[in-house]
């Protein structure tokens, strides 16, 4: 049922959809009546923004969570709405009606409204929340470190809108006691503690092996008004961090899979497709006089096409501009390219120093292929060897190989000559996928323009 906050946000939302088109028409036009020549794609954006902006998230309860990933899934909804809205209007033959920098003017200033009417929402809250207001009261009930570290988390967190306000330690001695937070090692008086201060949530930091404690503080509670919720300790047993998902009607905590929930893998396949179709329309003339020089400067093909392993293992052909001369391989094996190595032309050595031989990759991205941002994909070949040596390596399958990656902006790029290097780069692409967002995928686009495109490590 849609509660009053939440139709107050859709409010909200419209009249800022609406004022933003109406801003940008004084802008474009300097004349405010002009954009409602434009209703019929106004209409469409409002109604699509109330279809699509509840699928991303963008209603949902932030209390305790990241505003930076908030920003992001608002702007990758708003983004949706927008190019949705273009796709219909010429569908219906209207975009000779429609001023495409005033599109451009309010997809950009309605954006930026979405953004920061949250963003001065979180920072009223935060004020508030700093003063002692519309806080949480939270009695953490669990074991030993996994225990300790959740209640510092909250400790260290006054803005998230929870309040640590008991700590019931099962294991006796199994943490320091926090300033201003009462430990107790008797549980009916932390029980008694939780009912007669109002705790309106306990949370069970227990490991899954602790199911039998579990059911009995569920129990102790069950007839109480106070949320349970349970903060399971799966790291000695999950590569990625556990999440719950809904599995057959049933929930699952994932402690081997896709380190990515579907959300964020529409997300990110979103932004790859109209990133792409952007660069490639951007990049045209640089392709084409990189095709030329390449063609002209030694025989063969402009492009080079290898097999590589994309996401779950499928296997599909990678493209670059041709950095060597023809050669022949012996069947099974890639030599990798070294310093000096006399195959590379000196075309190619300038296009790999500068990673301008990877453009093309950009069509594997518009094909669905590959990221723009994830762990580089390496010759079949190779993966067989690194599989066998490298503890983790296959993970590196569980999403789309990138045009760049966490390794290669930290300085893993080029020649893998030891098997530690392999490692080091292993590790990084592990980080980036058990640390994934969207502010990550950005932060590793504007670093590799910054300082990515040249190396010292690729040759």
């Amino acid at each position: 049922m849609l509660g009053i906050r939440g139709l107050l946000a859709r409010l909200v939302d419209v009249s800022l959809i609406v004022g933003g088109a109406m801003v940008a028409s004084q802008i474009r036009f300097q004349d405010l009546g002009q954009s409602w020549g434009d209703g019929a794609f106004i209409t469409f954006s409002v109604a699509f923004a109330l279809v699509s902006f509840p699928v991303f998230g963008v209603y949902e309860s932030w209390r305790g969570r990241s505003m930076l990933r908030l920003a992001s899934q608002v702007s990758i909804a708003w983004l949706v709405v927008q190019v949705c809205g273009l796709v219909l209007m010429f569908s219906l033959h209207r975009t000779d009606f429609i001023s495409r920098l005033w599109v451009a003017y309010w997809t950009a200033i309605t954006g930026g409204a979405l953004i920061a009417s949250r963003l001065l929402l979180h920072a009223v809250l935060r004020s508030v929340r700093y003063a002692g207001l519309n806080l949480r009261n939270v009695a953490v009930l669990g074991v030993g470190a996994h225990c300790h570290e959740v209640v510092g988390k909250l400790v260290a967190s006054p803005a998230s809108g929870f309040r640590a306000s008991a700590v019931f330690n099962t294991e006796p001695g199994g943490g320091a006691a926090w300033k201003g937070v009462p430990l107790f090692d008797d549980f009916p008086t932390f029980a008694e503690h939780v009912r007669s201060h109002g705790v309106q949530e306990v949370w069970l930091a227990l490991p899954l092996s602790e199911a039998s404690t579990m059911l009995h503080f569920v129990n102790e509670f069950r007839n109480d008004l106070v949320n349970i919720r349970f903060i399971p300790d799966v790291r000695s047993m999950a590569l990625f961090e556990g999440s719950v998902i809904d599995l057959i009607g049933a929930p699952a905590i994932s402690l081997v899979a896709s380190p990515l929930p579907a959300r964020a893998i529409v997300q990110k396949e979103i932004f790859d497709r109209l990133f792409a179709a952007l660069a490639l329309l951007v990049l045209m003339p640089v392709l084409t006089i990189i095709a030329v020089v390449v063609k002209c400067s030694s025989r063969g093909p402009v492009f080079f096409t290898q097999y590589r392993k994309g996401a779950d293992g499928r296997v599909f052909k990678i493209y670059k501009f041709r950095t060597m001369r023809p050669h022949a391989e012996k069947t099974g094996v890639i030599t990798q390219a070294t310093k000096g190595d006399p195959r590379i032309t000196r075309v190619g050595a300038l296009l790999r120093r500068t990673s301008l031989d990877e453009l093309p990759q950009f069509f594997n991205v518009l094909r669905g292929e590959m990221s723009v941002v994830g762990p580089r994909p390496h010759a079949i070949e190779h993966d067989e060897l690194y599989q066998k040596v490298i503890n983790g390596y296959i993970h590196r399958y569980r999403i789309k190989p990138g045009i760049t990656g966490w390794a290669q902006v930290n300085g893993f790029r080029g020649e893998t000559d030891r098997i530690e290097k392999m490692q080091m780069r292993v590790e990084h692409d592990l980080y980036y996928l058990r640390n994934w967002s969207f502010a990550l995928d950005m932060r590793i686009v504007m670093t590799t323009v910054a300082r990515g495109l040249v190396s010292s490590n690729a040759y």
